[in-house]
């Protein structure tokens, strides 16, 4: 299928070249300009023998690198999930795992390993960096040891602490003159592969000053025996901790878990203790949901934040009998928060705004995770990976700037608006000329086989309505022909709206929210067809929708092979209906989420 261009399709980034298996694209700035980028790569998949760790340097943003260096040579021994942090002076870190012991096996739950032997001795063992004081040129010929204080998650394992389980994927960061570098604790190996987990920091006072890597002293922090869990009542997996830190020095922490939600906490002390977890909330106060992905927080230059998440989960996950399992399934759409800071008696917090859709694959299998933000020259960059291929994406700053302004937002969206009703002073009429919808697909008549070209459009319903009762079966917006070819916006029995696309060989629905809807109130309805990621976004009263504890996807997903919803001539508008539509816009693409937040704050008045 010939795909045209659109920004957020992963395909049309730039790779970062890696053997067969390729994981945390992470980049730092070296003082010489360019990006270096460290991954862990090699022959075969993800724990497979030959996993290790090289870098790449680029002197384009990322559009060409250079030739891969060894940061460790392909194993055994296995080197792993390496993280980079430069130091003024321009030395760069690189910390990763590495199973310096070469244990090939280590003790595991009996079942799901048959012989109570996990062979994936990739997350265990020990802790180490090399340097590079050449921007990422050469690295240092010995690696040197960062200890890691036993906690009880350690004591409590196989081994009584004797052998270390632990990885990294938070990036490393500096704060009143320390340096802090995250390291992910595990308990055992099981079903879902880790089977306990929780957070740590390493901390360095001299590491800034210490040109002697040996001398550089370390503690683990939060002080006490336990690192960052879960929040009261959660399961047992608190893991990949992402941090900031706010204007105020206080550190931000989020992190994924089993529980349908990302858990967050803050620390006023540079680590030492932290806020008791809570499950991540928009600023609205809605649970903001997520599998068990990567769930990543950058703050950027102008001291607002970018959340990286996946937007399902929920008690489908929290609830199913094998979550630690299922829970890594449905990476793909990534979604995008923007974050402000907000004053609170105990000091800075994030609030975060309604989500968009940043990246995407056609594939809906595939995940993308392990990201980076890199930002240069007022541009914003994102490195992500699907295991196999690592990529950088340009993001578009106006999908940016929309996040970061949704409070703000006070103007109607024109561009790409094909009908907006009432015009004038005549009411709202009850059919108008359906102006021409994109087509989505068409025949290619470039190719020798004509196959299909697919245009990525997007088509978005705005209307305010009241509904005096939800009943099923309410017409609200109809432009169907005969044989049902078109699209039609209804009531269904379940008291929700749904919008059905249909063109004449696929039909597709996708209804909003239960319970969002309120018989006699006046809502805002905005119906999203997206044509890039192929999905359906319901924005209710400035709110998307996430499926609520009802389902636990609240977007949806549409058949790629519908060619669009080109009906009748004539758009039928609130036929028979309880109530009444007060206004319609109907637009040839897909609105961002950030626009249908500022049509709804300007139909506020």
């Amino acid at each position: 299928m010939h795909r045209t261009h659109d920004q957020r399709h992963i395909v049309n980034g730039c790779e970062i070249p890696t053997e067969t298996y390729a994981d945390q694209p992470y980049v730092v700035r070296t003082d010489d300009g360019a990006w270096l980028c460290v991954v862990t790569t090699g022959p075969g998949h993800e724990g497979q023998a030959g996993q290790h760790v090289v870098t790449r340097r680029s002197t384009d943003r990322g559009r060409t690198w250079e030739d891969p260096v060894d940061v460790e040579p392909p194993g055994p021994p296995e080197a792993s999930y390496a993280v980079l942090l430069k130091a003024p002076g321009g030395r760069v870190y690189c910390f990763y795992n590495h199973n310096s012991d070469n244990l090939r096996a280590v003790r595991a739950d009996s079942p799901p390993y048959a012989d109570g032997l996990c062979r994936r001795v990739d997350s265990q063992g020990h802790f180490v960096c090399k340097y590079s004081d050449d921007h990422g040129r050469s690295w240092s010929a010995r690696r040197y040891e960062v200890p890691i204080r036993e906690m009880a998650i350690d004591r409590q394992n196989p081994y009584g602490g004797e052998v270390q389980f632990f990885w990294n994927v938070g990036k490393p960061f500096l704060h009143d003159g320390a340096a802090y570098v995250s390291v992910h604790k595990v308990g055992g190996f099981g079903e879902g592969f880790f089977t306990r987990s929780e957070g740590v920091l390493l901390k360095s006072a001299n590491l800034l000053t210490e040109r002697d890597p040996e001398r550089i002293a370390w503690e683990t922090l939060p002080d006490g025996d336990a690192g960052l869990r879960t929040p009261p009542g959660g399961g047992p997996i608190a893991e990949e901790q992402s941090y900031s830190v706010l204007s105020d020095g206080s550190f931000f922490c989020v992190y994924r878990t089993i529980d349908g939600h990302p858990a967050c906490a803050y620390s006023r002390d540079g680590g030492r203790t932290w806020t008791e977890p809570q499950y991540l909330r928009y600023a609205d106060g809605r649970l903001i949901k997520h599998p068990r992905a990567a769930v990543f927080c950058w703050r950027c230059a102008n001291g607002r934040y970018l959340l990286w998440f996946h937007n399902h989960g929920g008690r489908s996950i929290r609830e199913h009998p094998q979550r630690r399992t299922m829970a890594y399934q449905d990476r793909n759409p990534v979604w995008l928060c923007g974050g402000l800071e907000a004053d609170t008696p105990a000091g800075k917090v994030i609030r975060w705004s309604q989500p968009e859709i940043a990246l995407y694959d056609d594939d809906p299998m595939v995940r993308i995770s392990y990201p980076d933000l890199v930002e240069e020259g007022g541009q914003y960059y994102l490195t992500e990976t699907q295991k196999d291929t690592a990529r950088v994406h340009e993001v578009d700053p106006v999908l940016l700037q929309g996040l970061w302004e949704q409070d703000e937002a006070s103007a109607v969206a024109e561009e790409g608006l094909l009908l907006s009703l009432p015009e004038g002073d005549g009411g709202m009429p009850g059919e108008a000329p359906m102006p021409a919808p994109p087509v989505f697909l068409e025949r290619d008549g470039d190719r020798s086989d004509q196959g299909t070209r697919d245009l990525r459009g997007g088509l978005t319903l705005d209307l305010w309505v009241r509904l005096d009762a939800l009943e099923a079966g309410q017409v609200l917006l109809d432009n169907r022909t005969p044989s049902g070819q078109g699209f039609c916006l209804q009531t269904t029995d379940r008291g929700t709206a749904e919008i059905v696309l249909h063109d004449g060989h696929t039909e597709n629905r996708w209804e909003c929210d239960p319970g969002v809807l309120d018989p006699g109130r006046r809502h805002h309805l905005v119906v999203i067809v997206d044509g890039g990621p192929k999905v359906i976004v319901w924005v209710v009263d400035g709110r998307l929708c996430d499926g609520g504890e009802a389902r636990p996807f609240g977007w949806g997903r549409y058949s790629p092979h519908l060619r669009g919803v080109q009906g009748a001539e004539t758009l039928r508008i609130g036929p028979g209906l309880r109530g009444a539509v007060e206004s319609l816009r109907i637009y040839g693409r897909a609105l961002r989420t950030s626009e249908a937040v500022g049509n709804w704050r300007v139909g506020l008045g």
